[in-house]
């Protein structure tokens, strides 16, 4: 059995945040989704739950983030430059934020840096592993 991986991210707008992952390509799995709680769903082993603040207090005490801070940018491998676009094009105009850092390009690797509506960082990428410098290696 191969794993799989639930993102667990606060957010204060649960139906807000979910229209934002659908423009995104996420789809909505209603079987673990509730009025405090949506599982969004990438892929067969990636799923992204979002909670509502009230929510997320049931898992921990800790703070929530500010948006404006960052606790960790989830990278996402993409098929290629230009879904690393669309994406990144997609967050600015659904409610997030596009270009929050500056694009990477090395040639070999493409990346554009976004965050949601609640200031979670996400780092769209494509790589070509056959086209890495040797001396990068």
């Amino acid at each position: 059995m191969s794993s799989k991986i639930f993102v667990n991210l606060p957010v204060a707008d649960l139906e807000k945040s979910m229209s934002f992952y659908t423009a995104l390509g996420f789809t909505n799995n209603p079987h673990f989704s509730d009025q405090t709680a949506a599982c969004m769903v990438l892929s067969e082993t990636f799923h992204v739950m979002l909670l509502t603040h009230a929510k997320w207090h049931t898992f921990t005490d800790r703070p929530i983030p500010a948006t404006d801070s960052s606790e960790v940018m989830l990278a996402l491998s993409c098929e290629n430059r230009a879904a690393v676009d669309a994406m990144n094009e997609a967050a600015a105009a659904n409610g997030g934020i596009g270009d929050i850092n500056a694009a990477q390009d090395h040639g070999f690797m493409y990346s554009r840096a976004l965050a949601d509506p609640d200031g979670h960082v996400w780092e769209p990428f494509w790589m070509d592993p056959a086209a890495i410098p040797s001396d990068a290696q």
